[in-house]
């Protein structure tokens, strides 16, 4: 049974840890920088902030470390090494090449949606070679509420003058999953750090492996109709 819309009016992504392996980076730097400042950081408490908007993020580690923690310091030297290494460029995730083609031979719109905020969501996506591959970009800036509310994805079929219905949402994340689908889209979950859970089953349409899955699933649901 077909899992994609169609027709297929537009392909919408996540940024960090689906076209962008970023997220180890994220685990890496602020372990290093919760050190420096004589703290540890439980792989359970930065799992918590994986797919989640830095605000809500900050009331999340000053309510496991308490009042005394230097919460801006500590983003001050995790971002900085994070930003150190997404200057040399961010690696993709594999399969991105493979999909954003299929994406060019089917002339399918796509965007990004992501929880990082302007400019710094634009310069990642520069950085890694990406950002032209994309006919809109919506950060935590273009929004009023974040993901998991479904107005990010909203706003970028607004944007892209496409019904939400006819379109598929690519996330990494549980926060992503509900958005995209409570935004009425097509959603499929491809993990990253995070596994799939019974809930985001549930509100997926599916869960793939890679995006070489996704890129295979695209050709094989919409390119074989198009193809005379």
């Amino acid at each position: 049974m077909p899992i994609l819309p169609y027709p297929l009016d537009a392909v919408i992504c996540d940024m960090d840890g689906l076209l962008l392996d970023t997220e180890s980076a994220h685990w890496d730097t602020m372990r290093e920088a919760a050190a420096e400042l004589g703290y540890e950081l439980p792989d359970w408490l930065f799992l918590e902030t994986v797919g989640v908007h830095r605000p809500q993020n900050r009331v999340t580690l000053r309510e496991h470390y308490g009042p005394e923690f230097p919460l801006d310091l500590f983003y001050e030297r995790s971002d900085a090494r994070f930003e150190e290494i997404l200057s040399r460029g961010a690696p993709l995730r594999p399969g991105l090449d493979r999909l954003l083609a299929t994406l060019d031979a089917l002339r399918v719109k796509r965007a990004v949606v992501t929880s990082t905020a302007s400019p710094w969501a634009e310069e990642r996506l520069r950085a890694a070679g990406i950002f032209d591959r994309f006919d809109i970009v919506v950060t935590l800036s273009d929004v009023a509420r974040p993901k998991p509310a479904p107005d990010p994805y909203l706003t970028a079929a607004e944007r892209l003058g496409v019904r939400p219905d006819r379109c598929v949402a690519f996330e990494d994340s549980h926060n992503g999953v509900r958005a995209a689908a409570s935004a009425g889209m097509v959603t499929i979950m491809i993990p990253d750090l995070l596994p799939p859970t019974e809930e985001t089953r549930r509100l997926a349409a599916a869960t793939l492996r890679s995006l070489d899955d996704a890129a295979e699933l695209i050709d094989r649901e919409l390119g074989q109709r198009r193809r005379p």
